[in-house]
Parts: C-alpha cells; sequence; structure tokens
C-alpha cells in the first residue's frame, strides 16, 4: 500500500489532480501495483479525507497530545518521537498531527514502522495541498546514515 502512496504523492502534486477512482485502479494497475494494494491504498486516502474534514480547524496550537497505551502500542517508541520531533519543530500543528495519528492507527501494523510513518506524514501534507520544507523533506525522505553532516 505505502509505495502506491508514494507513487500518487510523486506523480499528482494534490489529490484533487487524481482521477476518479475506476480511473486511478486503471493507471496503478497499468503501472504494475497489484489490485489488492490499489484498493488497500484507495479505502485508506477516502479515509484520509475524511479525517481531515474531521480535524479542521478543531484545535489550538496549544494543544497538548496524550497517548492511550493502545496508541502507544500502534504508533510505538520511534514514531511518538518522530511526531513529538516534528511538532517540537512547528512543521506539524495539532490538527495534522492528529491526522497522522488517525491514519496510523488505520494501518493496524504493531508498531508501525518509522518508514511507514513518514509516508503517512507527508501523505497528510499532500493531501491538504501543502508542501514541507526542505528540512522536512531531508528528514522525510533520507536516511539518518546517509546524511552529510557539513
Amino acid at each position: 500500500m505505502f509505495e502506491v502512496l508514494v507513487y500518487l504523492y510523486e506523480n499528482y502534486w494534490r489529490p484533487d489532480a487524481c482521477p476518479d477512482h475506476a480511473q486511478l485502479t486503471r493507471k496503478l494497475s497499468a503501472v504494475g501495483f497489484e489490485s489488492d494494494e490499489i484498493e488497500e491504498a484507495l479505502t485508506w486516502l477516502d479515509g484520509l479525507a475524511s479525517t481531515a474534514e474531521a480535524y479542521s480547524g478543531q484545535q489550538s496550537a496549544q494543544a497538548m497530545r496524550l497517548y492511550t497505551p493502545a496508541e502507544q502500542d500502534l504508533l510505538g517508541e520511534e514514531s511518538i518521537g518522530f511526531v513529538s520531533f516534528l511538532e517540537s519543530a512547528g512543521v506539524l500543528p495539532p490538527p495534522m498531527r492528529e491526522m497522522v495519528i488517525d491514519r496510523a492507527t488505520a494501518i493496524g501494523a504493531t508498531p508501525i514502522e518509522l518508514d511507514d510513518l513518514k509516508v503517512i506524514v507527508l501523505m497528510v501534507f499532500w493531501s491538504l495541498g501543502e508542501e514541507p520544507d526542505a528540512l522536512i523533506l531531508d528528514e522525510l525522505f533520507v536516511a539518518p546514515e546517509e546524511r552529510v553532516v557539513h
């Protein structure tokens, strides 16, 4: 599923640039994605769109997040740490954080892999038509061992 999401991010500027589900399914199949992987990704994206509507403008910038034990199990320490890092860097406001958590828990993997969480963060930005700044893109795409220290 994550490969489909990355493909959509790389090939469509915004969600509204994507064709309807039927045409998009045909295009993704033609590229070589499996039908179950496509269906899972499109269902996940529908949930993302619903989540964006639900969380828009609902929380103040001062909101503090406490994770439930179930969320801690689903997200894992590494992913929660990464979300906290993005929040403290000022690039993931509370409504977007909640979208990330909602979509990560929708995956159901325990705990979710950090690389998968990074794709989710990227897709949340994408769904809102926002481009993360260059430093955040670096965090999302470049493996720590490949970073060059200046």
